[in-house]
C-alpha cells in the first residue's frame, strides 16, 4: 500500500505538492493524472525517496522509502527509464540492479523474457529505441517482484502491442495483489486499465475515486443523444415533460434530465421518426479536462479546456 498523507514539498517560495492526500491501495491500479506542473513527479519522488517531505508523509508498506530494508523487493519504480547508463548493456544493467539485492541471474533472465528484451539483451541501452528504453525501465521495477510499483509514463513511446503488452501487465498484477501506480497522459489506456485515478492540479487533490465515478462527473453523462425528422415536435413534447434540450451541429438534440427510454416514447408520442438514439456516457478525458481546467500551467492560446 502507498501512503500519503497531506504532503506538501516547497522549493523556495513555489509550492509543488500541497497537503496531499490519498492512498494506493493493493489489487488495484491507480491511475496518477494531472496537468504539466501538477506536482506528479515531485509526489512520485517523495514516495520513493528521492526527494525529502517539506512536511506531511509518504509510506510504502506502512515504512518511508528510506527505511525499506529491500528496497528493491518491496517497490519496483520506473520514473525515467533514459536514466540508464548507455554504455552498459540491457543484460549488464539488471545484473548490477540485482547484485544490490543479491537478486540471481535466473531472475534477470526472467525479466529479460517477461518484457520482451530478449533479443536485444546484449546491446548498449545507449543505441535503444524510446520503446525498448520503456521496456528496459519495466524490466527494473519488476526485478525484485515487489509488492508494489511505481511507474511513470510507462506506455511512452511503445508500440500498440506494447501498449497492450503494459496494460495487461499492469492488470495482472494488481490481480496478484500488488499496488501499482501509474502516471500517464493516455487517458483512453487508463480508463481501460486502471481501477480508481488520483487527480491532482497545482500541488492538490481534485479526485480520488473509482474511474467510472469520475467518468459520471463530466457533462455529457447522464445526456441522451437523439436525431429525428422533426426536432421541433420532439423539443415541445420533451420540454413539457421537464427536459432539457440543446441543439448540436448536424441536426442532433442533447437532452438532460430523462432517459433513453422516454425520449423515444415522447417522439412515439408526436408521431416523429427517430433516426438516432443513444445514451452519452463521457469519457475519462473530459472529466479530467473539466477538473483541471483552471489548474493548467501552460495553456495554449485559444485552446478550450484548459488542455495540455
Amino acid at each position: 500500500m502507498i501512503e500519503v498523507e497531506a504532503l506538501t514539498k516547497r522549493y523556495g517560495s513555489t509550492t509543488a505538492v500541497d497537503g496531499l492526500t490519498f492512498t494506493a491501495r493493493p489489487g488495484t491500479v491507480t491511475g496518477f493524472l494531472g496537468p504539466n506542473g501538477a506536482g506528479k513527479s515531485t509526489t512520485m519522488r517523495v514516495v520513493v525517496g528521492l526527494e525529502r517531505p517539506t512536511s506531511g508523509t509518504a509510506r510504502v508498506a506502512g515504512r518511508a522509502y528510506a527505511d525499506l530494508p529491500a528496497p528493491l523487493h518491496a517497490v519496483g519504480v520506473m520514473l525515467d527509464a533514459r536514466s540508464v547508463h548507455p554504455g552498459r548493456t540491457a543484460w549488464k544493467h539488471l545484473l548490477s540492479m540485482a547484485q544490490t539485492h543479491r537478486i540471481g541471474r535466473a531472475r534477470v533472465h526472467e525479466v529479460i523474457a517477461q518484457t520482451g528484451l530478449e533479443p536485444v539483451a546484449h546491446r548498449r541501452a545507449g543505441t535503444f529505441s524510446l520503446g525498448m528504453g520503456q521496456r528496459l525501465g519495466i524490466a527494473g521495477a519488476l526485478l525484485g517482484d515487489p509488492a508494489t510499483l511505481v511507474l511513470d509514463e510507462p506506455v511512452n513511446g511503445l508500440d500498440p502491442d506494447g501498449v497492450l503488452w503494459v496494460r495487461r501487465l499492469v492488470r495482472d498484477l494488481a490481480a496478484e495483489g500488488r499496488t501499482v501506480l501509474l502516471s500517464s497522459h493516455l487517458m483512453h489506456e487508463l480508463a481501460l486499465c486502471a481501477d480508481r485515478v488520483v487527480i491532482i492540479g497545482r500541488g492538490r487533490l481534485l479526485a480520488d475515486a473509482p474511474v467510472q465515478e469520475v467518468v459520471a462527473r463530466s457533462e455529457r453523462a447522464g445526456t441522451v443523444r437523439v436525431r429525428t425528422t422533426d426536432d421541433e415536435a420532439l423539443v415541445r413534447e420533451l420540454l413539457a415533460v421537464g427536459a432539457q434540450v440543446t441543439p448540436q451541429e448536424g441536426g442532433t438534440l442533447h437532452v438532460r434530465g430523462t432517459s433513453v427510454d422516454e425520449v423515444g416514447t415522447a417522439a412515439r408520442r408526436c408521431g416523429v421518426t427517430v433516426l438516432e438514439l443513444a445514451a452519452e456516457t463521457g469519457s475519462l478525458e473530459e472529466a479530467y479536462l473539466q477538473l483541471t481546467g483552471d489548474a493548467v500551467e501552460y495553456r495554449t492560446a485559444g485552446a478550450a479546456g484548459g488542455a495540455r
